[in-house]
């Protein structure tokens, strides 16, 4: 079974960008659709976005034209840029590999935009 491993999260500012990375194990990266939801205190997960084995990706509407979800198959991960970072982005972060009904997850990481 695959395990995912996240790294880039922290404090940034309202404006400001991270770059989040899920680096995963084994040999079948490529077929996995990657992606990451986030959960802020009080509220539902969220999806954030998707990219599938193909490289399609897919986004939340709160997010468009702000995040870039992308992967390096030949490095097993996959990574989250988020530009022009607000508030309400802070939340805990957490990828996953998916491959048919199995769903397999991070350990999460916290954003938190702040001034």
């Amino acid at each position: 079974q695959v395990q995912l491993v996240e790294s880039g999260g922290g404090l940034v500012q309202p404006g400001g960008s991270l770059r989040l990375s899920c680096a995963a194990s084994g040999r079948m990266f490529r077929v996995y659709t990657m992606g990451w939801y986030r959960q802020a205190p009080g509220t539902q997960r969220e999806l954030v976005g998707s990219i599938d084995s193909g490289g399609s990706t897919n986004y939340a509407d709160s997010v468009k034209g702000r995040f870039t979800i992308s992967r390096d198959n030949a490095r097993n991960t996959a990574y989250l840029q988020m530009n022009s970072l607000n508030p309400e982005d802070t939340a805990v972060y957490l990828c996953y590999a998916r491959m048919g009904a199995v769903t397999t997850w991070g350990q999460g990481t916290q954003v938190t935009v702040s001034s």
